[in-house]
């Protein structure tokens, strides 16, 4: 028989061990419930990581389209005008080629040599020869002003020469002839007594008097399209510039360290021939926009014989370079026999 000590001992334990299986058995279904919901939670972070993938991916893809979808060169003036199915001797990529002796107007070498296209910086030649026939102090310092940056940004062409960069009006010309530079030739306008207008209506004039009559003028640098003019215009102007000592030295300078502000730079002339000893260049100037295609001038000598070379609306970066070469080589005969040719001209014809 218990005693009451021993009942109440029994009673205390069963009591405990009630206690036990239930903290137990809540603790069991915490820990599944637990579990159970880490597994949403888990797939919510991983589809939150593919989400945040998924634009990348399609950020490039899109990238990838864009490059894609680049939009083709606009077409010259001249191949609009279907110049180029125009057929030559030598198979130039320009469309417009004319070669005159300078000094008995013998035409040599003649391609749509009337037709009358953008010019793009060759204009700047006629900017350079208005100037000079100003007399104006070519020592006097000058600024590049906001207006000179404003009127030649919306081209995209590059400009080393910012706003507030002071050089001298020599430098200004040398850098427009030789490295065709826009914001130097508009300063250079701007700053003509009367003022950018009247120094466009001078390039007009002078143009007149010189019997261009298919030329006209807008503006000195050449960026845009309403410049305009044909290759027998063009060799007028080269003839009439070449008699121009600081032209001729100017646009056929190889190279040029200027002074801009605390740096000097170093500037390149834009033609590559003039750093080729087999070319004996007494002036050139080249030009381009999209509208125009590739342009260059020159003055060259061969065999003895002074000429002038006119290349306009040549397709490709450097096909007016290999233009003058084929126009050298296939004219190197018939200027060496210049007695015969007198008597017979054996001018090259584009069929």
């Amino acid at each position: 028989m218990r005693t009451p000590l021993q009942t109440s001992v029994t009673k205390a334990a069963r009591s405990l061990a009630a206690g036990l299986l239930a903290c137990a058995v809540l603790f069991a279904a915490s820990g599944w419930n637990a579990a159970v919901a880490a597994k949403p939670v888990a797939k919510a972070a991983t589809a939150q990581k593919a989400s945040r993938a998924v634009p990348a991916k399609s950020k490039a893809r899109a990238v990838k389209r864009v490059k894609r979808k680049a939009a083709p060169p606009r077409p010259s003036f001249g191949q609009l005008y279907g110049l180029h199915a125009t057929d030559d001797a030598l198979d130039l990529k320009s469309s417009v080629a004319l070669v005159v002796d300078q000094e008995t107007d013998e035409v040599l070498f003649s391609k749509n040599s009337e037709a009358v296209l953008p010019i793009a910086s060759i204009t700047k030649l006629m900017a350079a020869l208005v100037l000079t026939e100003a007399s104006l102090p070519l020592d006097e310092t000058l600024v590049v002003s906001r207006e000179d940056v404003a009127a030649t940004a919306s081209s995209g062409a590059r400009s080393r020469l910012a706003a507030g960069t002071r050089l001298t009006r020599g430098e200004l010309l040398h850098l427009a002839l030789m490295s065709s530079e826009n914001r130097a030739t508009h300063a250079l306008g701007r700053t003509y007594p009367g003022g950018i207008d009247r120094f466009v209506s001078d390039m007009n004039a002078k143009a007149r008097e010189l019997g261009m009559q298919d030329t006209r003028y807008v503006e000195p640098t050449g960026l845009s399209s309403n410049n305009q003019s044909s290759a027998q215009d063009l060799a007028r102007l080269v003839r009439a510039a070449s008699s121009v000592p600081i032209i001729r030295e100017l646009s056929t300078s190889v190279d040029a360290a200027v002074a801009v502000g605390r740096r000097v730079l170093q500037f390149r002339n834009t033609n590559g021939l003039v750093r080729n000893p087999e070319w004996d260049i007494g002036l050139q100037k080249t030009g381009y926009i999209s509208a125009a295609g590739r342009c260059v001038v020159m003055q060259t000598q061969l065999a003895g014989r002074k000429l002038i070379m006119v290349l306009l609306d040549s397709a490709g970066r450097y096909s007016r370079i290999g233009d003058a070469a084929r126009l050298r080589a296939g004219l190197t005969h018939s200027v060496s026999s210049a007695p015969a040719a007198a008597s017979e001209p054996e001018a090259v014809q584009a069929r």
